[in-house]
């Protein structure tokens, strides 16, 4: 009786080991997950801010008129790019700073359609090569951000679950001090959305 004691205690202790190393791995593997998904997403949303300068040695080659419109893009970069803007893994779980990020992105983002719409008025410079090339980057680059926002998300909610699911919630809790992650939305509906031109000229 003894010996069938002490091995359906050894049984149930080792169980309980089991259950609890479940989220000894598995919590840190989904966090680092979504902090290299996040990367991509700074990364993308760099290659934007990148390609201003581009847009505004054409803009300004062609259409001095919008001058105005463009420093608002100009700033709306800058502010964008601050260092103390970007999120690093760690900040992931502040939903102010994450707020703050979406907010110097949706400016910027706006900011460059109002540009872009506004420059329709010059066929001249729709024609152009250099601008051509700009908005085919930028698409591509709009593209890009709105896939890496959503494989972000996706991991986040991946994260987010498993910290809340048993067993994996036990390690989450009493191991790592897990908190939830902070998913990027966008401040208003289609604000990610990448900006549309008609290339053709007035005479098409």
């Amino acid at each position: 009786m003894n010996r069938l004691t002490a091995f359906r205690s050894a049984l149930l202790g080792a169980a309980a080991l089991a259950v609890s190393a479940c989220g000894i791995n598995s919590v840190p593997a989904a966090e680092e997950n979504a902090k290299a998904k996040w990367a991509n997403v700074e990364a993308d949303f760099q290659r934007r801010a990148n390609l201003i300068p581009n847009l505004e040695q054409v803009v300004l080659s062609s259409a001095e008129e919008e001058r105005q419109t463009l420093n608002e893009v100009i700033e709306a970069r800058a502010s964008a790019t601050r260092p103390e803007i970007q999120l690093e893994g760690n900040d992931l779980n502040n939903p102010e700073k994450m707020q703050q990020f979406q907010q110097a992105q949706q400016n910027l983002g706006g900011a460059l359609s109002r540009l872009l719409v506004s420059v329709e008025r010059y066929p001249e410079l729709r024609s152009q090569e250099n601008f051509g090339r700009f908005m085919t980057q930028l698409e591509g680059t709009e593209n890009r951000i709105a896939v890496s926002v959503k494989d972000y998300n996706e991991a986040v909610r991946q994260y987010n679950t498993t910290i809340r699911t048993f067993p994996d919630t036990i390690g989450a809790n009493i191991i790592h001090g897990a908190e939830p992650l902070v998913p990027y939305e966008a401040v208003t509906e289609g604000a990610e959305a990448a900006p549309q031109l008609d290339m053709r000229s007035s005479a098409d």
